[in-house]
């Protein structure tokens, strides 16, 4: 069975994930990083609210993946409370300086994880050499790799998603970033049983009052503060309508 994973900043998106037809849901935090460790409360109603598995993201900022000891402390104490919570599956991936799989964190964390199903996310496309990588998260027992082919998008790295998943011997090759109703058909061509997608669109507010001159954010990039990012479920609806399709048709 080809399974749809769903990225999804919030429970409401979540909920919209699930009814529409989204096998998975990651979920995280602050979508303008990346994704990010959920809260406490997200969490529990996570647990509350949705019936299909949800494997929360464990990140404890945004940017690289190379973390200092205290970083590494808060991602050991949220990978516990995670998985004594009772999640199915949890997310994470730690580099070294060098760019490298950082072997030793590693293994730490997926001790801590228990019987949690470990997705290492697309700190993979920003590790120096993709193959090594393959085969040192194969030795510590990862169950999928989520990568874009270390490009902007997975479309435009087909050509290394099709080289790990003839060469996988255990992670399954699940494909994110850019994932979309216009390119799903591409990689399940090229034999992938997952796919990952953030399913997004940006809804306006329904804040009537907008105070001018004043913003929350830190940056000048002109982000739009009433407006945030939900889940598409027509595009989920569609996107899975299009692996069903492709599953009689196999």
């Amino acid at each position: 069975m080809i399974k749809l994973e769903i990225c999804c900043y919030s429970i409401s998106c979540a909920l919209v994930a699930q009814q529409t037809g989204a096998d998975r849901i990651e979920l995280c935090a602050s979508p303008s990083e990346g994704g990010v460790t959920p809260s406490f409360g997200t969490l529990q109603h996570a647990l509350q609210r949705l019936s299909i598995p949800v494997h929360p993201i464990v990140r404890p900022r945004g940017g690289d993946f190379c973390y200092s000891n205290t970083d590494f402390e808060v991602m050991k104490n949220d990978v516990a409370r995670i998985r004594d919570m009772g999640f199915p599956g949890i997310v994470f991936g730690v580099l070294n300086e060098e760019g490298h799989i950082d072997r030793l964190r590693m293994r730490q964390l997926m001790s801590l994880s228990g019987n949690m199903e470990v997705t290492f996310h697309r700190a993979f496309d920003m590790c120096f050499n993709p193959h090594v990588a393959l085969e040192q998260l194969t030795e510590l027992g990862v169950q999928r790799i989520l990568t874009s082919g270390q490009q902007q998008s997975a479309e435009l790295g087909l050509p290394l998603l099709k080289e790990l998943l003839q060469a996988s011997q255990g992670p399954i090759i699940m494909p994110g970033a850019g994932v979309r109703m216009s390119n799903i058909c591409k990689f399940l061509e090229i034999g992938i049983t997952e796919v990952h997608s953030s399913a997004g669109k940006i809804v306006p507010s329904a804040m009537k009052y907008r105070k001018a001159g004043v913003t929350m954010s830190s940056d000048d990039s002109g982000v739009d503060e009433y407006a945030y990012h939900c889940v598409d479920g027509q595009l989920v609806e569609s996107m899975k309508g299009v692996i069903s399709l492709v599953q009689r048709t196999n």
